[in-house]
């Protein structure tokens, strides 16, 4: 059975790391430990189950039990995603998922912390003092289900309407370990497939398709039920239970406390993004923006 993982440090752990085509560093920022890993050929792609790009894993948050270095996580994180966008140019921030589901709510969540600036211009921006402000449009794209559009739809509309030079997309992802709830943040810029994580594959949102970068942001917030299992087994328990498993119906859990998961999460990448889009303003005058 495949493990159902959105996270490419977990898809690449089973390759060596002497692979072709695939590049691995790790790096700290303050406390959290970083991994970026690059894919480089379509071989390579193939074999670790990503598209080919740059993905940093960052680790060593613990959102359900410590917020207090928060600010040194954001400008971290924020500085992991400006490095992956271009200059100049207006910025479209696009939260997806399900905002009534708690454990897929990460993306309209956040984008309720991302400051949209796009209106702010001329006299308006010179008399706030805001005239450095990068133009930035926010919008929460629902789910299939509620809107009747795919999330690729909405958004091509507004990619041709506005023209960004960049997209950033949110969501919530899947992981293949439990450990990984609330503890580690992907960033990466081959854009992403909604609702890969759980099995429901959608039309992707990726360069290819709007012609744009795409830097997609997600913290893990559900795992599959059947790699949760297999993981508590004996290691001389019988094979038969594992195949067992895998004729099961597909199921996906998530934390006791996920409310408290998922808003501490999109507050952490909703001012992350911030602070990458606006590196003219610090910390504090952002958070007082917002």
């Amino acid at each position: 059975m495949e493990i159902r993982t959105d996270l490419a440090l977990e898809k690449a752990q089973h390759l060596s790391r002497d692979i072709n085509g695939v590049h691995t560093s790790e790096y700290s920022h303050g406390d959290m430990k970083m991994t970026r890993l690059e894919v480089t050929t379509p071989q390579a792609a193939q074999q670790v189950g990503q598209p080919i790009g740059c993905y940093v894993t960052a680790e060593g948050l613990d959102l359900t039990q410590d917020f207090r270095s928060v600010r040194e996580h954001i400008e971290a994180l924020g500085h992991e995603i400006a490095a992956m966008l271009p200059k100049e140019g207006t910025v479209l921030v696009v939260g997806l998922g399900n905002r009534d589901l708690t454990a897929d709510a990460l993306g309209p969540v956040s984008v309720g912390h991302v400051l949209a600036t796009r209106h702010i211009q001329g006299t308006l921006a010179a008399q706030t003092g805001l005239d450095q402000l990068r133009s930035v449009a926010v919008v929460a794209a629902g789910v299939l289900g509620q809107t009747g559009l795919e999330a690729s739809e909405m958004v091509g509309g507004l990619v041709t309407y506005l023209h960004p030079s960049a997209m950033i997309v949110i969501d919530a992802l899947a992981a293949r370990s439990t450990a990984r709830l609330g503890t580690t943040v992907q960033i990466g810029n081959a854009g992403i497939a909604p609702g890969s994580g759980v099995g429901n594959h959608r039309k992707p949102l990726n360069q290819e398709v709007f012609g744009i970068p795409v830097i997609a942001v997600g913290v893990p917030t559900v795992v599959d039920a059947a790699t949760l299992v297999r993981d508590r087994l004996p290691e001389d328990a019988d094979p038969t239970c594992w195949q067992r498993l895998t004729q099961e119906p597909p199921m996906t859990v998530t934390l006791r406390n996920i409310d408290l998961l998922t808003e501490r999460a999109a507050k952490l990448v909703g001012m992350a993004v911030n602070c990458a889009l606006q590196p003219h303003y610090d910390f504090d005058t952002l958070a007082a923006l917002v």
